[in-house]
């Protein structure tokens, strides 16, 4: 089980339907997340649940690298989706999903998995970000119930691969550049906005709690 060392991640925020709430969680948790671990290079599958106005779900994969979304393994169960798959992608609504490269990280992870992870997808200067990443990460990271805070930076290239997958759920890449992520271990880690977020373009804030975490067998 790897717990550390990650530098890729794929993120996917959707909404699905209540009456196709409970198929789209067991094709997830008993196909899906399975099947992806299984590729070179995943490191852990994960969905959390949305809280007030957020999308229903956010799922995610983290990867030793941002390259491993593009490696043949990973390109080939894309293109090639099981039935069961092909079906539960026509249940997505309003999906974005990109590709991120890790650029800065504080704290640690939980000792098991983060019962709470708030989002933070938005654009900024890569000057501006570069601050964020030096100054308000580790702040984040000490405050009250925190794990681990982590900044993204997406990869466009490989963001904008059409795959037959996405061509069956219709979504593209979201606009923002970046990506915070701050696990914590309850929902309230008040006073985690930087006043540099208040200046972000674009910005979308979510909160989550967790659903399913699954690691590869070995």
């Amino acid at each position: 089980m790897k717990r550390n060392g990650s530098q890729g991640l794929m993120a996917f925020w959707a909404d699905i339907g209540a009456d196709s709430m409970l198929r789209f969680q067991e094709w997830h948790n008993c196909e899906h997340i399975p099947e992806r671990i299984s590729i070179p290079g995943f490191n852990v599958g994960r969905r959390y649940r949305g809280l007030g106005e957020a999308p229903n779900f956010l799922m995610f994969y983290e990867t030793d690298a941002a390259s491993v979304f593009a490696s043949d393994a990973y390109m080939a169960r894309l293109n090639d989706p099981t039935p069961w798959t092909q079906e539960a992608l026509t249940y997505f609504r309003n999906p974005s999903r990109n590709i991120y490269r890790l650029l800065a990280e504080a704290g640690q992870a939980a000792p098991m998995e983060a019962p709470y992870i708030q989002t933070f997808r938005f654009n900024m200067e890569a000057e501006t970000a570069a601050q964020l990443a030096a100054q308000w990460l580790p702040t984040a990271a000490s405050g009250d119930g925190v794990h681990r805070v982590r900044l993204y930076a997406v990869d466009e290239e490989i963001s904008g691969i059409m795959t037959s997958e996405r061509q069956i759920y219709g979504g593209g890449p979201g606009q923002q550049k970046y990506l915070a992520m701050i696990e914590a271990s309850q929902n309230d880690t008040g006073g985690v906005l930087p006043d540099a977020f208040a200046d972000a373009a674009d910005l979308f804030a979510d909160s989550f709690w967790l659903e399913i975490a699954l690691y590869p067998s070995s």
